[in-house]
């Protein structure tokens, strides 16, 4: 009654000759995205002269010399670094030797450092030692303009033909 088929092989699905995709999950976690990397400082070591300008938004350490405008996001000059030019960063820390202007809004002097020129800044420390020939410019937040008042509508009086306004003589 009961009985199983003798021998009867099972049939296996057709074998198709692209392998099935693998399906991600639709969501993913906040903890499985990759997390931005540091920055890391570029160096311009002693023995390196660079001639024109510097720029970038990340960090700069300068032990050696550049001639020309450093422009970046924080500065730090070695007690063996040297620039000539102005130099434009956020936050500048400086222990080597700058002829030129400064503009952070963060600057610190150290005791070895030499500064030929203006220095412009929100903040500004020194230590004993430092040298610093110049102007220190302290820059001030723009205070918020007032507004501006509506604008009054002109009274137009006596128009002349032809719709222009036309000045009345006078005897």
């Amino acid at each position: 009654m009961f009985s199983k088929p003798a021998n009867k092989p099972t049939p296996t699905p057709p074998k198709s000759a692209t392998p099935e995709p693998v399906v991600a999950p639709a969501v993913a976690s906040p903890l499985d995205a990759p997390k931005p990397r540091p920055k890391v400082a570029s160096l311009i070591s002693s023995g390196i002269t660079i001639e024109g300008g510097v720029t970038g938004d990340g960090e700069l350490q300068i032990d050696g010399i550049v001639r020309g405008d450093v422009r970046v996001g924080r500065l730090t000059v070695g007690e063996t670094g040297h620039i000539e030019g102005s130099v434009y960063a956020e936050a500048a820390e400086v222990r080597g030797r700058i002829v030129g202007s400064v503009t952070a809004k963060q600057v610190r002097l150290y005791g070895t450092s030499y500064i030929d020129g203006d220095i412009t800044h929100e903040q500004l420390a020194m230590e004993t030692g430092a040298f610093f020939q110049g102007r220190s410019l302290k820059f001030q937040r723009p205070a918020a303009p007032p507004p501006a008042p509506a604008p009054q509508p002109t009274p137009v009086s006596n128009p002349a033909p032809g719709g222009l306004d036309m000045p009345k003589p006078t005897n």
